[in-house]
């Protein structure tokens, strides 16, 4: 069966991108987010969900980059202080 989606260009010229770089193709990107969206039915399948996809499609972080939460946890209070109080 086929579906019509629609997005803005700048959002199909991207995924098209990210899905060349991880060998693949848009419709096979959707496809298998669909897939598993229907089939995710506990909390263990969704974790074990998102450990497939982010091994799947690591992302786009430098080299060497290391998650740190105390440099984010900096970052987000630094963003806070920033942010007009009310009250």
């Amino acid at each position: 069966m086929n579906i019509t989606l629609s997005a803005d260009a700048d959002t199909i010229r991207s995924a098209r991108q990210y899905a060349e770089k991880h060998n693949t193709s848009l419709n096979n990107i959707i496809r298998d987010y669909l897939k598993r969206l229907c089939t995710v039915s506990s909390g263990r399948q969704a974790a074990e969900e998102f450990i497939r996809n982010a091994q799947q499609y690591p992302g786009c972080s430098e080299v060497g980059y290391h998650f740190d939460r105390n440099t984010i946890h900096r970052s987000e209070l630094m963003v806070a202080d920033t942010e007009p109080q009310y009250g």
